[in-house]
Parts: structure tokens; sequence; C-alpha cells
């Protein structure tokens, strides 16, 4: 289970690297970015993830035996997905904002012009 979370994080991973290396049009090149967003998230959450763990939650002092998952790569994935909503929001306002000053959104004519 743990290994196919680390194969599609990585999949995800290269999928949205290529889309911001090879695609012209500024909206694929954002969802590339979301795609990169996602894989990271998802290799963050797998690293934190305990086979037969429990939640960090301390009851009683008796509860020492157990085996708690790691709840720093938690807070840090929920972080993450609230700065990368935040990126992405930004990102599609630009793109929205080239369309109507450019009337493109290739990326190759809008650096061709001038204005």
């Amino acid at each position: 289970m743990l290994l196919e979370n680390y194969l599609c994080s990585i999949v995800l991973i290269v999928l949205g690297l290529y889309a911001i290396i090879t695609k012209k049009n500024a909206f694929k090149i954002v969802i590339g970015m979301g795609l990169v967003d996602y894989g990271i998230n998802l290799m963050l959450v797998s690293a934190g993830f305990r086979v037969n763990g429990t939640a960090p939650i301390f009851d009683a002092p008796t509860q020492t035996q157990y085996f708690f998952v790691d709840p720093v790569p938690q807070a840090l994935t929920l972080t993450s997905i609230v700065i990368g909503a935040c990126v992405t929001a930004l990102a599609l306002s630009l793109v929205v904002k080239i369309k109507e000053h450019y009337g493109t959104l290739d990326t190759d004519k809008v650096r061709r012009l001038n204005g």
C-alpha cells in the first residue's frame, strides 16, 4: 500500500513537471503546477503513515504502549493544501488577465507581443 502511494506521487510530480516544461498554454501550465502540488502532498502524507498506528492523542498515561502516527507530515500537508489553493487561485487570475489583455493563452505569442 505504501509503495503504491510513493509511485503515484512520483507519477503525479513527473506529469506535472512535464506539463510545466512542455506545454505552451498558460492554463495547462497551471494544471501542471497543481499536479506537482498534489504529488508532493501525497508524498508527505505517505511519509507520516505507520501501519497499525493510532491517532496521536493522549487520553491517559496508560496509552504509552501504543504506536502513534507522526502528526508533523499531516500538519505540513494541511498547510501545503491551503498554500497550494491560494497559489492556484492567483495563477488562474493571472491567466484570466493574460487572456483579457493579449487575447491568447499561448506563452510564446504573449512573450513576442509588446504592449
